[in-house]
Parts: structure tokens; C-alpha cells; sequence
């Protein structure tokens, strides 16, 4: 249930801070219609990796993944978190002939292409289809995917800034949130759909069959094919002569052994390192809600699609939601907000665990449809996590942009987004690894089977063999929830004051020196 990382912040932050200097006048976007489209286009194109990594998780889990299976498989969404360590290399190694963007944005799309028509031809293998899922593959593959996707972020990002007109610049960050939901989307909820025969048989057929209309294989087969011919498409019919490049003399050309320099001196600032700390920790308390919790209710049987679909119904809120949120951050003291919304997020753990134990006994049938009134229940749930969610993201955006010192550019508000999400996965990767190792089950029925605790897939193999049955005794997820709310009261009680306390700072303690500016 956490929100998904979007590349929309930094856009944001190249665009406010700095990196482009100088933007004015109103934007017209005549003469950028073909500009706007590309950027959409791209930024589409980037959210399908993106889409697909959430997806597998749940077509795992009914494939009898362990959750350590699963917390080595959350590894994949790392790479859009430290896309930091690479970016200067990005910006500050290309090809003149081929083009400074196009360099990296050509190569990689080509590969995130090859990436998919390869696991088009392996995936149903790999996911298990004659045994037990390759975990280890499909964490490779599709950490790959997303770091090649992280990549041409960062390519993409920086050709926005010089392909549109100056005034049309700030088109560039809408262009990233738009394309990106939209690719994620088409392959997360749109995908989860048309891959469930049941949601397709319920809505979509008038002769039920046994499959979905979409396989993961022909997916991943007809974006890979995409991803080429597009491709070819870009590197041959655009050019980056064809831009704006008059109106943006005052782009900085990056050099990277300073670049790399410039985020050490931000780093030894003595408030970034509380802040980083702070950062880093803040989100142990929401990790089992975060990722746990949408996993157990697909174990306990609510069909997978229903739970992507959730989101459709979200999508105005969570378009509202900045907008109402960013009247309470405005002004000098915006973590106020997101002190307050940190008790009502720990709390909500409760209230997701106990929709998780209730489950079985609201919906002791999934496969006949998911009653009206627990729909309503999992709506309301979703939409108060995400008021908690946003209510914290929109205050540390908008602490980010009040402290990020404008002379180095969007460099400062990247490096603090990329602590912030980085502080959320490493989390939610843990949360994942010990749901196993604290759960307890007990072979039941069966001839031989006293000592055995099914601790293990070999243990839960050997009683089921012998004729039992493992039952869960204590499942893990309720003890990482009081663990977690454990931990984040804690952590309240200790971050609270420096929270407080970095937020009266000056101006000028966020300044780096002169020297290295």
C-alpha cells in the first residue's frame, strides 16, 4: 500500500531549484505539440517495468512463495532509489555525434526490449509453471528492467529540459506524472485484470474460459516489440539538433568528478546528516502495513485483480489529495503536518491488521466475488492510508524545496528524495524477510508427523506427504505489526524534537560553502 516511487519530484525540484535558470514567460506550447507527445510517450514507457514489478509479487504469492522469496524478489524496486549513485555518469558521459540524452536513452531502451522478449520466451518457466518459481532469475531480470528504466529516467529528465521551449518547461514534470501512472497502469492494473480469467469470464466474455484474455508471456512479448520499434523509431526521426538549444545557454554542462564532489558537501552538512538519519528510520514503523499487508489478503484468497483495481477508484483522491494537503505546508514550518500525521499512520497498522484477520470470515468464499460491503471496508482503508501517506510526502516535498540551496541546482532536492525513498525500502525488503522466520505452524493429521513444524518448504512438503496439513499457529505479520508500531511510537518519541529542531534551522544552515558551489 505504500505510494509508488515517480521520477515527478526530481523533475520538480530540476525545475524549481535551479537547473534550468531563468524560466519565464507563459507557457505556449505551440510548436511543442510533437515535443510533449515524445515526453508522454517516453515517461509511458517507463512506468511499464515499473507496473510489472508490482505485479509479479502477486502472482507469486499464489504460487507458494515463502515471504523471504519475496523480500529477495522486492530488491527490483530499488534501483529508482539510488538512481543518485549513476546520474552524474549519465549527465556527464555521451556521444557528440549520437547525441548528449540519446547516448544512454537509445541503448537502454533497446535492452529493457531484448529484457522483455527474452522473458516472454522464459517467464511462465521461471514463474514456476513446472515446479517452483526461479526466484533468483526473476530478481535479476527484472532488478535489470528497472535499472535500465531508472537510467533512461535520468536521460529522459535531462532531454526534457532542453527539448522544450523555456516557457514550456514546467510541461516537462506533468509530462513524467502523467506518462508514468499511465504506464503503470496499463501494466500493473490493467494487466492483473485482463490476466484473471475470472475478471474476464465476470465482464468481459460471454463464453467463460479457463485462461485470461493476457498471458505475462504475450505481455511482455508485445512491449518488448514496443520498446524496439520505438526505439528505432526516436533514434533515427529525432534529433537532439532539433532543440531548443538557443533558449537554454544557461543549461550547465556537468563535470563528473565535481558533480560527485557536490554531493559529498551537501552530505557534510551536520542538519543533512540528522536529516538523513531521520530519513533512513522514519518509515520502520509502516513497513509490515506497507508491505505486507495487500500480500496476506491475496494469501487468505481476495483475487489479485480486485486488489489492483482498488486503485482505479483512488485516482481522484490521490489527485486531490496534494492539492488540499499543500494549503497546510505552505509557509516556514511544514513538518508540522507531517509530525501529525505520523501517530494516525503507526495506528493504522492496527486497523489493517485486523482487516486481514477479519477476512476469512467476511469473505469465506473469494472465488464467488468479494461482497459490496467489504469492497466499501478495503476502499476506506486504501483511501485513509493514502490521506497518511500523502499528508507526510507532500510536507517533506515542500520541507525539501524551502531548504535545497538554489546555487547547486536540483542536485540537493535529488539527493534528499533519494534518502526518502531509500528510507522506505530497505524496510519494507526486511518486513518481508521475517514474516517466515515469525510464523508459526504446526503439522496437524497425518501418520508421523509430532516433530514436525513446517518451518520450511522441505518440512511442509514432508507433512503434507505424510497426510497433514500445516496450520498457522501465530502468523508472522501480527507480530511485525506490534514490532512496527513498537518501534515507530519509539521512534515518535525520539524524532519528534529533531524533527522540530531542523525545521527552525536558518537558511543559511543548509548552505554548502561557497567553495564548492
Amino acid at each position: 500500500m505504500e505510494r509508488r516511487k515517480s521520477g515527478k519530484e526530481e523533475m520538480s525540484s530540476k525545475i524549481e531549484n535551479g537547473e534550468v535558470a531563468h524560466i519565464h514567460g507563459k507557457a505556449n506550447i505551440k510548436g511543442d505539440e510533437t515535443n510533449i507527445a515524445l515526453l508522454l510517450f517516453l515517461y509511458t514507457l517507463q512506468g511499464i517495468p515499473l507496473g510489472l514489478s508490482a505485479a509479479i509479487p502477486m502472482i507469486l504469492q499464489n504460487r507458494g512463495v515463502t515471504y523471504k522469496e519475496q523480500a529477495e524478489f522486492s530488491f527490483v524496486n530499488w534501483p529508482f532509489s539510488v538512481k543518485l549513485l549513476w546520474a552524474p555518469i549519465v549527465d556527464c558521459m555521451f556521444s557528440s555525434r549520437i547525441g548528449r540524452r540519446k547516448s544512454w536513452l537509445i541503448p537502454t531502451q533497446y535492452l529493457i526490449g531484448g529484457f522483455m522478449l527474452l522473458l516472454s520466451s522464459q517467464v511462465n518457466r521461471w514463474l514456476g509453471d513446472d515446479g517452483h518459481p526461479n526466484i533468483g532469475i526473476l530478481t535479476l531480470l527484472f532488478f535489470a528492467l528497472n535499472f535500465l528504466a531508472a537510467t533512461q529516467d535520468v536521460a529522459v529528465d535531462g532531454w526534457a529540459l532542453t527539448m522544450l521551449k523555456k516557457c514550456n518547461v514546467g510541461h516537462a514534470s506533468t509530462c513524467n506524472t502523467v506518462g508514468q501512472t499511465a504506464g503503470f497502469f496499463f501494466s500493473y492494473v490493467l494487466f492483473m485484470a485482463l490476466e484473471s480469467a475470472t475478471f474476464c469470464n465476470n465482464y468481459l466474455r460471454s463464453v467463460p474460459e479457463k485462461d485470461g484474455m493476457v498471458t505475462l508471456s504475450g505481455f511482455l512479448y508485445f512491449w518488448g516489440w514496443v520498446f524496439v520499434v520505438t526505439t528505432t523509431l526516436v533514434a533515427v526521426m529525432k534529433s537532439e539538433r532539433e532543440t531548443h538549444d538557443a533558449e537554454h545557454q544557461n543549461v550547465p554542462e556537468r563535470d563528473l568528478k565535481n558533480a560527485y564532489s557536490l554531493l559529498v558537501e551537501i552530505l557534510k552538512l551536520k542538519p543533512i546528516r540528522l536529516l538523513v538519519l531521520i530519513l533512513l528510520t522514519v518509515k520502520i514503523g509502516f513497513s509490515a502495513t506497507d508491505s505486507v499487508m495487500t500480500l496476506k489478503l491475496v494469501e487468505t484468497g481476495i483475487p489479485k485483480e480486485q486488489l489492483g483495481l482498488m486503485a482505479v477508484p483512488l485516482i481522484p483522491l490521490q489527485i486531490a489529495l496534494p492539492l488540499v494537503i499543500s494549503k497546510y505546508t505552505t509557509g516556514p514550518r511544514p513538518l508540522n503536518l507531517y509530525l501529525k500525521a505520523i501517530p494516525y499512520r503507526l495506528l493504522f497498522g492496527f486497523v489493517a491488521a485486523l482487516v486481514v484477520w477479519i477476512t476469512p470470515y467476511l469473505v469465506p468464499n473469494p472465488k464467488n466475488g468479494l461482497p459490496m460491503s467489504y469492497y466499501i471496508l478495503l476502499l476506506i482503508c486504501y483511501a485513509l492510508h493514502q490521506i497518511c501517506v500523502y499528508s507526510m510526502f507532500v510536507a517533506i516535498m515542500a520541507f525539501f524545496a524551502r531548504i535545497s540551496d538554489p546555487i547547486v541546482g536540483g542536485t540537493y532536492m535529488t539527493l534528499l528524495n533519494t534518502v526518502c525513498n531509500l528510507g522506505g525500502n530497505w524496510p519494507a525488503t526486511l518486513a518481508l524477510w521475517f514474516v517466515d522466520s515469525l510464523t508459526w505452524k504446526d503439522c496437524v493429521g497425518g501418520t508421523n508427523t509430532t516433530d514436525i513444524t513446517c518451518a520450511n518448504l522441505a518440512e511442509t512438503e514432508l507433512c503434507t506427504g505424510n497426510g497433514g496439513k500445516c496450520i498457522t499457529t501465530m502468523d508472522g505479520y501480527y507480530i511485525e505489526t506490534l514490532v512496527c508500531a513498537a518501534i515507530g511510537f519509539a521512534w515518535l518519541s525520539w524524532g519528534r524534537k529533531k524533527l522540530q529542531h531542523i525545521q527552525s534551522l536558518g537558511e543559511q544552515s543548509w548552505k554548502i560553502p561557497k567553495r564548492v558551489r
